[in-house]
């Protein structure tokens, strides 16, 4: 099946790796929203023109999770997923249109990521986790049993999240922390165990005292 790569920078580079180890799609080409990259190669991939010049399944390669879920919803054409043949993915795993599993990734019985997720290299999403829409799971880290990872949110590389937790909808866990308790939407937590050091959007500003 023919595909488009939406994002021709790093990310972009990443995702082509992927679909060509998979061999499930040939990449048509790439598209970008910056003009100074229409007409390039990147890895032997030409540059096309713009997003909108989708016209079959893509895959949004933008790293921002937020400008990702933008991108996706400027587009009429059907997101595709792509998975790395050296993933582990269990066979009730479910894995979103748009959503990246990268290699040494695994997944395990039931867990289910949602559409235009990342879950990056080596990263463990163990039995019965939620990963949401456009979030990202950071190399290396590891997500014991039945955790929940909201819309957009960014669980940082070598970030260790306990069984039952939730992490809430745009939060941010830093590289390295150990998560023991829910994180609140739109917040940042760092540390062993992890601690609130910011919150955004509506709501107090001050860290919880309870972290």
């Amino acid at each position: 099946m023919k595909v488009y790569i939406i994002g021709a920078g790093g990310h972009g580079e990443v995702v082509l790796e992927v679909l060509r180890a998979a061999g499930e799609y040939t990449v048509a080409a790439f598209l970008d929203s910056d003009p100074a990259t229409h007409g390039k190669e990147v890895d032997g991939v030409k540059v096309l023109g713009p997003p909108d010049r989708a016209d079959g399944p893509f895959f949004v390669a933008i790293g921002d999770n937020a400008a990702r879920m933008e991108m996706t919803a400027r587009l009429t054409a059907r997101g595709a997923e792509a998975i790395h043949p050296a993933a582990r993915v269990a066979s009730t795993a479910t894995v979103g249109p748009g959503a990246l599993v990268c290699a040494g990734a695994i997944l395990c019985t039931h867990a289910h990521v949602g559409a235009g997720a990342i879950i990056n290299t080596g990263a463990i999403v163990e039995h019965h986790n939620h990963i949401g829409p456009f979030a990202h799971i950071a190399p290396g880290a590891v997500l014991a049993g039945r955790v929940t990872v909201a819309q957009g949110a960014m669980v940082g590389a070598g970030a260790t999240v306990i069984p039952h937790v939730t992490i809430g909808e745009w939060a941010v866990v830093g590289a390295g922390a150990v998560v023991l308790q829910d994180v609140p939407d739109r917040s940042t937590v760092v540390g062993v165990h992890a601690r609130i050091i910011r919150r955004s959007g509506p709501g107090p500003q001050t860290p919880n005292p309870r972290w």
